[in-house]
Formats: structure tokens, C-alpha cells, sequence
């Protein structure tokens, strides 16, 4: 991708983001409130259509155009959770998905008119042990039947469609673990409360999560994406595309406490001089800053593979790993040189702090990325 376009992409985002300053997002986030405002802008500035193709409304720009405005989202203070799903969600409908399903629903996601954020994957049950959803897609006739619950299935509540995977084989029927999976596009307007039922969780961010229950909800069978039982393979693709960039939201956030503890460091005087010029403020500063540059450059490699159409499994992995250690890393070192006043609303390190900290555990563990490390790239016996 031409540097310059990416250059001035990331001027747009940062002209966007300096009008929803640190105040907007500790209302949010002190009320629990969805930034409908800043998502708006984000769709109005065509941002959020950046990879659905030019002729269904979008720009048709690659992955590592997603990754940069992600990247800049984060590094001037804001949060793109709020919206990236969009991103990631739509990759599986328009790689796998029938034209008209690209039809029907790509050019409203790209205009703003539909939302596309919600990924009904994870089971309560079964967790990041994806081949043991429970929750079934009966056929019958023109229509499927869906039963089962799904957990943190976040922004359900502000999503016109979602992205459902669930089992239309019983997992004793098939062959291999990763068989007798289907991926759904769900018409949310259609069933919410006609068969979806959909309950908040109050977390510890502002992160609008919830659990979904299904009570024989009804579908129509051309809600399928791709094949039958080959919903696994198909959803793949989009967790590759989720992990990179959530890895570069995590960038952007190690970028914004490298910043805003250099800042700090080199303002607050103690002692009769900065604290900056002690090695023990500057050493965890310089340390996050070198892993930071060290995920950046594993993330643009995961985009590159991922824009050639070739296998990033891993890349996307160690990329989500590494940033997310990076910026977790950085957060610490951010909120220890504030001292006390890093606890502080009005510096929105806390804020920022509590964020960042998500990603050592979503989309997936970092011990399950070891373990695909160690089984795929090391050849290891399997672990789990």
C-alpha cells in the first residue's frame, strides 16, 4: 500500500479523534454509554468501510489500511472496540458469503445503514474451545432452528447483524473436530425478542458485552454462509483478520502511555529536577518503547501475509502477543511514572490502563497462542 495514502489516512483519523478528547470518553466510560457519537463520525468519515470493496460502497483498501486507522484511533486516546468488530466480522461474509448476500447486505454496512458488529462465537461452556459450541441450527424446510447461548458477544445491543457460528452436526456425527460448524448472517431487526433475548454485562471497561440466548429463534436458510458444516474453517479468516487488529489498537495504546508518560516525565519536577532524568522512570519508558517497535513490525508482516492471501495463523497470533504485552507493558510503566495521579479520572491513564489490560485475554489467552506457537510452528506434541 502507498505510504502517502496511509500517511494521510491517519491525518483524517487523528483530525477525527481531537474532537472526542479524554472528557468525552470518561463520560462514556463512567456511565457505561456506547460512543454512538464517535462511531457515527468514524462511518460518515467512510473509515469503518475502508475493506469492503469499491463496488458495493466502500474503498477496497487492504488490511493493513484497517490496521493503520485502528493505530491511530488509539494512539490520540480513543477506542475503536467500539467499532473495529465491523472490520473482522465483514471479511467472513465477503470471502465466503453467496453475491447475494454481499448484495443484500455490504452496501448498507458501508453507507451506515447497517451495522455489522456483533460475532456470536464464544460459548459459556465451551470458551475458547471453539469445536465445542452446543449451540445448534436445526434445519427445517426454508428455515433453521437455533437454540443455545453465546457470552460475550459484545456490541449486540447496537448491531442490526450479526455473525453466528453454530453447530447443524452433533459433534458425535463427525469426522474431524472442526467439522459440523455453520457461520449465520442474523438479521438482528428480524429476532430480537422474537427468539434472541440479549442481556448486558457489566464489566470492568466500557465495552458494551453481553450474552445472547436463543429460544428456537427461526432463520431462513439463506442466512447460510458458504457450505454447511464448514462454518469453522470460514470464521478462520476473520479471527486472523481480529487479531491483527486488535494487535494494532494495542500499538496504538503502548504509543499513547509511551507519550503520555514521556510527557509527564519530563514536566514533573521532584527533588529540585525532573523525574525523567532518573534511570528507573526512563528505563521501563525505553523498555516499552522497544517492544512496541518490535510488535509493529510482526503486525505489519501478519497484514502483509494477510493482504496476499497467503497463511498468517501464527503471524496474526504473535502479533496479537506480542502488542498486547507491549502495551500492557507500557501502561505500567505509564501509570508508575504518574505516581499517584496516574489513578486519577482526569488523566485517563486509569482509563486507558483498565483497556489495554482486555487484550491479554481477548480475542484469546496468550497461553493459547503459546500453545499453537509451540504445536504449529515448533511442532510440539498438542497441548489441550
Amino acid at each position: 500500500m502507498d505510504s502517502d495514502i496511509i500517511t494521510q489516512i491517519r491525518q483524517t483519523v487523528r483530525q477525527l479523534c481531537a474532537e472526542y478528547p479524554g472528557k468525552y470518553w470518561r463520560e462514556k466510560d463512567r456511565d457505561r454509554a456506547y460512543p454512538t457519537e464517535f462511531v457515527k463520525a468514524l462511518t460518515e468519515a467512510g473509515l469503518l468501510s475502508s475493506l469492503i470493496p469499491e463496488e458495493y460502497g466502500g474503498a477496497g483498501l487492504p488490511l493493513s489500511v484497517a490496521s493503520a486507522i485502528l493505530e491511530e484511533i488509539h494512539t490520540n486516546g480513543c477506542n475503536g472496540a467500539a467499532c473495529h468488530a465491523q472490520m473482522y466480522t465483514m471479511g467472513t461474509l465477503l470471502r465466503h458469503g453467496s453475491e447475494e448476500q454481499r448484495q443484500t447486505y455490504l452496501p448498507g454496512i458501508a453507507s451506515g445503514e447497517l451495522r455489522l458488529q456483533a460475532f456470536g462465537v464464544t460459548e459459556p461452556t465451551a470458551g475458547t474451545d471453539t469445536t465445542s459450541i452446543s449451540t445448534t441450527a436445526v434445519r427445517d424446510g426454508d428455515e433453521y432452528v437455533v437454540n443455545g447461548q453465546k457470552v460475550w458477544t459484545s456490541r449486540a445491543e447496537h448491531s442490526d447483524l450479526m455473525i453466528l457460528l453454530a453447530r447443524t452436526t452433533p459433534k458425535d456425527k463427525v469426522a474431524k473436530r472442526a467439522d459440523g460448524l455453520s457461520v449465520f448472517v442474523v438479521d438482528m431487526r428480524e429476532v430480537v425478542g422474537n427468539g434472541m433475548t440479549i442481556r448486558p454485562i457489566r464489566t470492568m471497561i466500557n465495552h458494551a458485552t453481553t450474552e445472547v440466548f436463543f429460544d428456537n429463534m427461526r432463520i431462513p436458510a439463506s442466512a447460510l454462509i458458504g457450505e454447511e458444516g464448514k462454518g469453522f474453517r470460514y470464521i478462520l479468516t476473520g479471527m486472523n483478520a481480529e487479531r491483527i487488529l486488535i494487535a494494532s489498537e494495542c500499538l496504538g495504546d503502548a504509543d499513547w502511555f509511551i507519550r503520555t508518560a514521556s510527557d509527564y516525565a519530563r514536566d514533573r519536577k521532584v527533588f529540585g529536577r525532573s523525574i525523567g532524568q532518573n534511570q528507573g522512570v526512563q528505563f521501563p519508558i525505553a523498555r516499552a518503547y522497544a517492544e512496541t517497535k518490535a510488535a509493529k513490525l510482526m503486525v505489519q508482516e501478519a497484514c502483509r501475509l494477510y493482504d496476499a492471501g497467503e497463511p498468517c495463523g501464527a503471524e496474526a497470533n504473535m502479533s496479537k502477543m506480542l502488542a498486547s504485552e507491549a502495551s500492557w507493558a507500557a501502561g505500567e510503566a505509564c501509570i508508575q511514572t504518574h505516581g499517584g495521579f496516574g489513578f486519577a479520572e482526569e488523566y485517563d491513564v486509569e482509563r486507558k490502563f483498565r483497556e489495554t489490560r482486555l487484550y491479554q485475554i481477548a480475542p484469546i489467552s496468550t497461553n493459547l497462542i503459546l500453545s499453537f506457537i509451540a504445536e504449529h510452528e515448533l511442532e510440539l506434541p498438542r497441548s489441550y
